[in-house]
């Protein structure tokens, strides 16, 4: 063998062991960021639930359904024995990346694992995130199988880390949101100041938290769920823009505030493909509603559904795209039992819920 040959040689030898030794180093640090994150998500709490007693209702194909869970809890709690203060549905389509957020009304009447007819809310604080989902499973047609809950100080905690939330206010709404911040902030233990003027505006998590509890507003509860919605877009859309230091602070101080059924294998999935996700529609459920402080053997004001199995039609259309979709039997008792015990049948007046096209609406909310 020439001497140019063994050059040859020896260099190609060691091409193999540089590249041999780069793939290693690629593989090393893609473990060591696993290993990173599975140790940062080990701080969320899980809690597996009961498929067998979701009451899942079918299968809807291509898209993921989340119940998400805001809870107005004073001490802490996040696993029951608490009001759910907020009720979304998120809907994922796995094909598109689209992600579509129902809002349910806290105080929509429905049928509860027992049978009985309460409140939305009232589920979670009877069987926690187990109930809860299953009530919204039963109620609507959905197969919802996972949950998220997180309370209200781990909204704070997550806006302020962030820097804040751009949101657009009335001057009614900085008068309910300077009222409602003086208790928030004594239940998170944050201080925060006064809002001097409407408009648009950085608002900082005691802020942003205590606009998304305003219900004295004209629209009530109605207009609540939408300033619900908004702050969640807004929090999504600034979360999509931090960085990595930024989202590593907010895991480490917000997870242990946040209770879900996925396992990490599924959280590392999502994470995944989070930058592929976009919120591109948002509406409260029912769609058709009114109030009634007349409902047999109950005391309290009530959201009713106008023909539930109507509002269930038209939740599938949205949601789904499926303009044929026909109530199971069991959606079509529970709107029957409604309407005995409210009197509230298909051709009752309507409540307008629909405030996008407001001056103060989500249209205005989300420009860049």
């Amino acid at each position: 063998m020439t001497r140019e040959k063994r050059l040859r040689m020896r260099r190609r030898r060691r091409r193999r062991r540089i590249l041999a030794l780069i793939v290693e180093l690629i593989v090393l640090a893609a473990l060591l960021i696993a290993a990173y994150v599975i140790m940062k998500l080990k701080k969320v709490n899980f809690h597996s639930l009961d498929a067998d007693k979701l009451e899942a209702y079918r299968d809807t194909g291509p898209y993921t359904n989340i119940a998400l869970f805001g809870l107005d809890s004073r001490e802490g709690e996040i696993e029951g024995g608490v009001q759910s203060d907020c009720i979304m549905i998120a809907s994922i389509n796995n094909e598109t990346g689209e992600v579509k957020i129902a809002s349910v009304y806290r105080d929509t009447l429905l049928q509860q694992a027992d049978g009985s007819y309460e409140k939305a809310n009232a589920a979670y604080n009877r069987g926690g995130p187990q109930e809860a989902v299953s009530l919204l499973n039963r109620n609507l047609d959905l197969d919802i199988h996972n949950y998220v809950s997180v309370n209200f100080n781990a909204l704070v905690d997550a806006i302020d880390l962030l820097g804040g939330i751009e949101l657009d206010l009335t001057e009614e709404e900085v008068y309910w949101t300077n009222g409602y911040c003086a208790e928030t902030s004594r239940i998170v233990g944050h201080e925060t100041t006064e809002l001097t003027k409407a408009g648009r505006q950085t608002l900082d998590g005691i802020q942003a938290v205590s606009y998304s509890r305003i219900r004295y507003t004209a629209g009530d509860d109605f207009k609540r769920t939408q300033r619900q919605r908004i702050v969640l877009e807004e929090t999504a859309r600034k979360a999509k823009k931090a960085d990595l230091f930024t989202l590593s602070k907010i895991v480490d101080q917000v997870f242990p505030q946040i209770s879900t059924s996925f396992s990490i294998n599924q959280l590392l999935g999502f994470a995944a493909h989070g930058a592929g996700y976009e919120i591109t529609d948002m509406s409260g459920f029912p769609f058709q509603v009114t109030a009634s402080e007349s409902v047999l053997d109950h005391w309290g004001s009530y959201v009713v559904p106008i023909d539930l199995a109507a509002n269930v039609r038209q939740l599938h259309a949205w949601m789904f795209g499926e303009e044929d979709y026909v109530p199971s039997e069991k959606v079509t008792a529970i709107g029957n039992d409604i309407i005995y015990l409210t009197g509230v049948t298909a051709d009752s007046q309507a409540i307008d819920t629909d405030f996008d096209s407001d001056e103060d609406g989500a249209a205005q909310q989300t420009e860049e």
